[in-house]
């Protein structure tokens, strides 16, 4: 995902070197997107692995 993002910004500063500030502005926004996406998944993920580990530990004892 962050991969992507990435991607899509340097498009968007190809694209703004170039001259197509609408298509760069679009790029922009996409890898905006992804990068909230990417950052939501990580901290649910990060909860849920939390929360595992909790259990096995308690699971164990």
């Amino acid at each position: 995902m962050i991969r992507l993002a990435i991607i899509a910004l340097v498009i968007a500063a190809v694209l703004a070197v170039l001259g197509f500030g609408g298509a760069a502005g679009t790029f922009v926004g996409i890898a905006k997107l992804l990068f909230g996406i990417a950052i939501t998944l990580f901290l649910i993920f990060l909860v849920l692995g939390l929360l595992a580990g909790k259990g096995i530990k308690d699971a164990i004892d």
